[in-house]
């Protein structure tokens, strides 16, 4: 049959009949930028993850620079990030002419190494921090990073584009951030129909700050108290956010279910499943496997013949990437990121996901550890 590793179509009944209302009502309307939308969304964002204000913005990567302009970073500031991330939060760093530093993964539970991270503050004395909640979950050490960033006057901004609907000791991932940012992409837990993005703040100043950069440095129409750019979320996205938000708690609860199947039952057949440390709910944003390289390859051979979807989330650390070379100033750590990037194996994971689906991927992984495939 194959199964996808994952189907952003699988909308709930009545769905595509409430977007294309909406869009015909805005269209006839002219409601394209800023507006109601937009201010809804915001407050809905806010009270969901738990933080004062929010601010949204064009996509993802643009709300990484608009968090780093925000707290002041620029030409010739340190700031430190995972070796294991997607390209955008190295990306974002070398943007806004800062000098990015890497840190080391923990291999228990595939975040940034937080010893790695302590001596890396102490020699580079970074003006920010970047840390980046992967895989639908965070650092088991989440509070000492928050914790030691506010000791040593280093601005810790979070990557969250993988966590939204995350929860940490009880609350939203974000709640408790000093400044935090998430992707609306399509693909990611709460998806637009194109690109967007939010950056989220507890400091009114902060937030002013954030969305002057992100409508041109605007203090007045025709007046501009910095260099920004054009980041605004247009209408429209905001909308169909908005109807999403509405459902997220069923998508939410259909992703968690799949995941806790895929921890038992991968872990009954001798799999190396990594789940969330302790103090974590995930959000079921993907399932992570680790695989010995050679045995990796092969599995994806079959997988690909039997038209299943499986994704390596990263198949390559940051300080290996040829655009890095420029700009990477030191990598702090071992190469547990190396490692990871070399053996991980994402199985799919998306809502609604069918009975049927699951044991055909299930069987498929089984058959081939026991040595049947």
């Amino acid at each position: 049959m194959g199964v996808p590793f994952i189907d952003i179509k699988r909308f709930e009944p009545g769905f595509l009949e409430a977007w294309n209302a909406k869009v015909a009502e805005m269209s006839k309307n002219a409601q394209f930028i800023g507006g109601a939308e937009v201010a809804t969304l915001e407050k809905r964002l806010s009270e969901y993850t738990g933080t004062a204000l929010t601010v949204s913005c064009a996509n993802g990567t643009d709300a990484l620079q608009l968090a780093l302009r925000a707290v002041g970073v620029g030409a010739g500031d340190n700031v430190l990030l995972p070796d294991s991330t997607f390209w955008a939060t190295f990306e974002a760093v070398v943007n806004v002419g800062a000098n990015p530093y890497t840190i080391d993964s923990n291999m228990s539970d595939l975040q940034m190494d937080f010893d790695a991270f302590a001596k890396a503050i102490d020699e580079v004395k970074p003006k920010a921090a970047m840390i980046v909640h992967l895989y639908g979950w965070g650092s088991s050490r989440l509070a000492d990073y928050r914790a030691l960033c506010k000791q040593k006057g280093v601005v810790l901004i979070e990557d969250g584009a993988q966590s939204f609907g995350v929860k940490y000791k009880g609350d939203a991932i974000y709640k408790g951030c000093e400044i935090a940012t998430t992707s609306f992409y399509p693909a990611k837990v709460l998806g637009a129909a194109g690109d967007g993005g939010a950056v989220f703040v507890n400091d009114q100043a902060l937030a002013d700050k954030v969305r002057m950069l992100a409508n041109h440095g605007r203090t007045t129409h025709y007046g501009h108290g910095a260099v920004g750019w054009n980041s605004r979320m247009d209408s429209l996205q905001a909308a169909f956010v908005n109807l999403s938000l509405d459902h997220f708690e069923a998508r939410l609860k259909s992703r968690q279910e799949w995941a806790a199947r895929y921890h038992k039952d991968l872990k009954a057949i001798g799999v190396n499943d990594i789940t969330p440390p302790a103090d974590y709910i995930e959000n079921g944003y993907c399932n992570v496997t680790l695989f010995e390289n050679s045995k990796r390859t092969k599995l994806e051979a079959i997988l690909k013949e039997k038209g299943i979807g499986f994704g390596n989330i990263y198949p390559g650390a940051m300080s290996d990437q040829p655009g890095a070379k420029e700009f990477l100033k030191k990598r702090f750590g071992a190469n547990n990121a190396q490692q990871v990037s070399s053996t991980v194996l994402n199985f799919p994971l998306f809502p609604y996901m069918t009975e049927t689906e699951y044991k055909e991927i299930l069987t498929i992984v089984e058959s081939f550890v026991s040595g049947k495939n």
